[in-house]
């Protein structure tokens, strides 16, 4: 009878531990991965106390008797969920970093552009106050951002959902402390269902961006370009009735109309600024790419714009609307067969479908109404898969 009891304690000494290591796991996992490794100085030979003061100048949290507006009231330091026009911290420091403080300074004291201008009205900082400020970019602009921390919401839950399906299995087989035995089996159900959902839900999302909308090395927005101006997506996306891609534009095709338009409404002449640069070094702005398909899938815009005349917002979403791009659909496979199956094709007067003479007799004899994708083998394995 001891050795049973005996027995007893040591699986709820087992099981405390279980549960104390897996918590602490979960608020220990290494934080070294997501911080920037520190320096006692940096490479232009400023200390860090020099550095603190210049973010603490760049904050508004000094000088005390500041009455101007805080450097970070418009241009971030972390990154933000919604488009902020104005240049982050980390634009500006890479911008100045291999200028010096009197260039640097000129522009903020002495600012050109009309937004520019508004903002830094009645802006009045010290001259040492200023060149805390340039340090504490500079350091910004070598050492980079802190990155952002993950979280593990979900990890911590399905964690917490094996503890219990543990003490369900052990209360059963062992412990026997709960007299209605549904209880703790009810539980264990309950628990590894939710995980199994859990398990499926990422497993269907895995490779699927719907709503992604990443920050881009200009602030370009589509809002102003196709919307408000009523630019032609085709005028920059010059292949997409004839490429596989439909092509990004080249900062020489954006020269047409910024050789005379130097600033906007939105950004002033900080945006359009890398424009010109990039027009006039020859180097290719570096765009983030945002409509990813797996390597094992085949897709032309050729096929579906140029043939099938399809409207860009049947994929892309109303663009004309965005301010920052974003994925508009899963693009899943699912996704592309219930399209395929319910789009109705521009048939008749498409010469691209004139070797179908038997869709176009049941067409003319009325035996159809209309033809979708799927009628005309959109929907076959090897038109995205060979």
């Amino acid at each position: 009878m001891s050795d049973y009891f005996l027995g007893e304690k040591c699986i709820k000494k087992v099981s405390f531990l279980i549960f104390l290591l897996v918590f602490i796991s979960c608020f220990t996992i290494s934080k070294d991965l997501y911080s920037k490794p520190e320096t006692s100085v940096i490479s232009d030979g400023h200390s860090h106390e020099d550095i603190n003061r210049g973010k603490r100048v760049f904050m508004g949290l000094l000088p005390f008797n500041s009455t101007h507006e805080s450097c970070v009231s418009c241009h971030n330091i972390k990154q933000v969920d919604t488009l902020n026009w104005n240049p982050s911290a980390m634009a500006i420091a890479a911008k100045f970093a291999d200028k010096d403080f009197e260039s640097f300074q000129q522009v903020v004291m002495q600012p050109t552009g009309i937004k520019m201008e508004a903002s830094h009205k009645n802006f009045n900082i010290d001259e040492e106050d200023l060149k805390t400020v340039k340090i504490y970019l500079n350091d910004l602009a070598h050492s980079g951002v802190d990155p952002a921390k993950p979280t593990y919401n979900n990890l911590i839950l399905f964690l917490f959902l094996g503890l219990l399906i543990t003490w369900g299995v052990v209360e059963l087989i062992f412990l026997h402390k709960i007299k209605l035995k549904f209880i703790p089996l009810i539980i264990i159900i309950g628990a590894f269902g939710i995980q199994v959902r859990m398990i499926v839900t990422d497993a269907i999302k895995l490779g699927r961006q719907e709503n992604y909308a990443p920050d881009q090395p200009i602030k370009f927005s589509h809002k102003v370009h196709a919307g408000d101006n009523a630019i032609d997506c085709m005028y920059c996306h010059t292949t997409v009735e004839q490429g596989k891609s439909a092509g990004i534009p080249a900062a020489n095709l954006c020269m047409n109309c910024h050789v005379l338009i130097r600033e906007g409404a939105n950004s002033g002449k900080f945006e359009i600024s890398k424009v010109v640069e990039a027009a006039e070094n020859g180097n290719p702005v570096d765009w983030n790419r945002i409509h990813n398909l797996p390597d094992h899938v085949f897709f032309s815009h050729a096929v579906h714009v140029g043939s099938g005349k399809l409207d860009c917002a049947q994929c892309h979403g109303a663009v004309e609307e965005m301010d920052l791009m974003k994925q508009q659909n899963d693009l899943s496979m699912g996704w592309c067969i219930n399209c395929h199956r319910e789009t109705q094709v521009d048939f008749v007067d498409n010469k691209y479908y004139e070797h179908h003479l038997k869709l176009h007799e049941d067409l003319k004899a009325g035996v159809i109404d209309s033809v979708t994708a799927q009628d005309i083998g959109a929907n076959d394995c090897m038109r995205c898969h060979y």
